[in-house]
């Protein structure tokens, strides 16, 4: 997202509380302060994937990893699609190009503008269930970081493990062998 003052503060959260998370990030990443943002999260610990370039348009999916490469130097295994929605042409792509398509099973409801409570519902069901939990949240609104402390002491509390996509589902965040993409600036989209 774009507020760097609620990135700042998510990574601070999450080392405070031995978390690790994921960040999909989407285009327009490689201009310099937003290339900051995508360091900071790598430089931490965090896993950094794609969010595509444009939120709309996966067909833009190789920029996203060629940028987020030209700031980290690693290629993400993994994508998001942008409101979960993909089909099987999205899933070949993703494929072609080595990534795997992560997608969650609880939503914190922050995207749509659900109260805070409701966002802690959401996860207090999930925790009740005893479910794996791959999370749904935006560092785009500013009320996630009332939520995050809250909710990552529950879940440890409950006795989950706070660690990034790709260590949950016992695969590599980053591809060893990716494919050759081609190189992207801002002022090209």
């Amino acid at each position: 997202g774009p507020l760097t003052f609620v990135r700042e503060e998510i990574i601070r959260i999450l080392k405070e509380n031995g978390a690790v998370g994921t960040f999909f990030f989407i285009g327009c990443i490689n201009e310099p302060s937003n290339a900051a943002r995508v360091k900071a999260a790598y430089d931490a610990g965090h896993q950094v994937a794609s969010h595509t370039w444009s939120h709309k348009d996966l067909a833009t999916l190789p920029q996203d990893e060629k940028a987020i490469k030209d700031i980290t130097g690693v290629t993400p295994a993994f994508m998001r699609p942008p409101y979960g929605s993909y089909n099987d042409d999205v899933l070949e792509v993703a494929a072609k190009i080595g990534q795997d398509v992560a997608l969650w099973n609880v939503d914190s409801g922050d995207s749509v503008g659900v109260a805070p409570g409701e966002s802690q519902s959401r996860y207090d069901q999930a925790i009740q269930q005893k479910l794996p939990i791959l999370a749904l949240n935006h560092e785009t609104h500013v009320y996630r970081n009332d939520v995050l402390p809250s909710v990552l002491k529950k879940l440890k509390d409950a006795g989950y493990r706070l660690v990034s996509v790709a260590e949950c589902v016992g695969k590599e965040p980053y591809l060893k062998d990716a494919p050759a993409l081609p190189s992207v600036s801002h002022s090209s989209r």
